[in-house]
């Protein structure tokens, strides 16, 4: 089993990169998440090795916390691993975790190749699982301002599915900017 991969990256594209790995280069399939944060050169990815009758496949990930979503993922009846991959580039680990703790039917839908029927399924195989697993390795201070600021915009009466799709697609790092950002957006939604 192959739960590592560290070396020089010798081709990328946004859903695969090749890895030299002292003259063994690696074919390593990777979300759009991992693709945007690819170092240059030397790169260290934590991989899922999966084995099929017909196909040995690596996915890769540079965060603990996108492989232990996508390793759960995968163990839903009706995910594999490209919807898990779909899932992973479209939602960061903590983004996810807010819509399995909000129960957000729509966030989920909004992935590529996932309809209601999958969405449901997902949102309940998903409703006993861990969230703090998701979300430990991230950034601690910009965790809690998510949490702070989404406790702020239900005391205002907004709904926990909007304010999880207004969130998740603010970029700021304190409690205030995001608040701010999300009211903008909660208006068109």
């Amino acid at each position: 089993m192959i739960v590592g991969v560290n070396g020089k990256i010798v081709h990328k594209e946004p859903s695969f990169v090749h890895v030299d790995v002292n003259g063994i280069v690696y074919e390593v399939f990777i979300s759009l998440q991992t693709f945007s944060a690819l170092p240059k050169e030397k790169v260290s990815l934590f991989t899922t090795h999966i084995i099929r009758e017909d196909a040995q496949l690596l996915f890769g990930f540079l965060d603990m916390s996108e492989k232990t979503m996508f390793a759960r993922l995968i163990k839903i009846n009706g995910v594999g691993p490209k919807v898990a991959m779909a899932i992973c580039s479209t939602y960061t680990p903590s983004q996810f975790g807010t819509i399995i703790t909000n129960k957000d039917m729509n966030g989920v839908k909004k992935v590529p190749g996932i309809g209601p029927k999958s969405a449901g399924r997902i949102l309940v195989e998903l409703a006993g699982f861990d969230v703090e697993l998701l979300i430990s390795n991230a950034e601690p201070s910009k965790t809690q301002s998510f949490n702070e600021a989404s406790e702020a915009l239900e005391s205002l009466g907004f709904k926990k599915d909007k304010i999880s799709k207004a969130l998740s697609a603010c970029e700021g790092e304190d409690t205030a900017s995001l608040v701010k950002q999300a009211l903008k957006l909660l208006q068109t939604i």
